[in-house]
């Protein structure tokens, strides 16, 4: 079966790439979503998920700069040199992927500072809630198109199944 990028770097190097580019950040990305409602619906930010909130959006936002710049170094350049993307399904596995990491680098660079100083706790929160709403948006378009044959809109024909129906 054809595959995407996107697939083929979560299949090689069993189980380590998965683990790594999945497992990690979707743990973690959870994790911030999970916590992120809880703040949103109780307001309690002086305690123990509000701690945890923030330390898995720091960890998770700088996990992901390192994500990004392997990536693009080691992948996204240089099939984009070679011209070997296997159609617009694969640039967008890949590239929803990315997207939803900056996402969380966002996050990150909210949480240390580095943006938003000036805006208070509830503006905060509400970019917060946002960021976390994209990673989430653009984490499922990229599993969702990182699953997908990405052969189905280069206009080849489709190859008969392995097994025939009803046998």
């Amino acid at each position: 079966m054809n595959m995407t990028h996107y697939m083929e770097l979560l299949a090689v190097n069993q189980p380590w790439n998965l683990l790594l580019f999945m497992g990690v950040p979707v743990v973690l990305a959870e994790t911030l979503a999970i916590t992120e409602l809880y703040l949103l619906f109780t307001r309690q930010f002086n305690g123990v998920v509000h701690i945890i909130n923030r330390l898995a959006g720091l960890v998770v936002g700088i996990y992901f700069i390192g994500v990004i710049v392997y990536l693009l170094k080691n992948a996204v350049i240089p099939i984009t040199l070679a011209g070997e993307w296997r159609t617009v399904i694969d640039v967008i596995a890949v590239g929803s992927y990315l997207i939803g990491g900056l996402a969380l680098v966002y996050i990150a660079a909210q949480e240390l500072g580095l943006v938003n100083r000036r805006r208070d706790r509830e503006s905060k929160l509400k970019v917060h809630a946002i960021c976390v709403a994209l990673f989430l948006v653009f984490g499922h378009i990229a599993m969702i198109a990182g699953m997908l044959d990405p052969t189905l809109l280069s206009g080849a024909q489709v190859a008969e199944p392995a097994m025939p129906h009803g046998h």
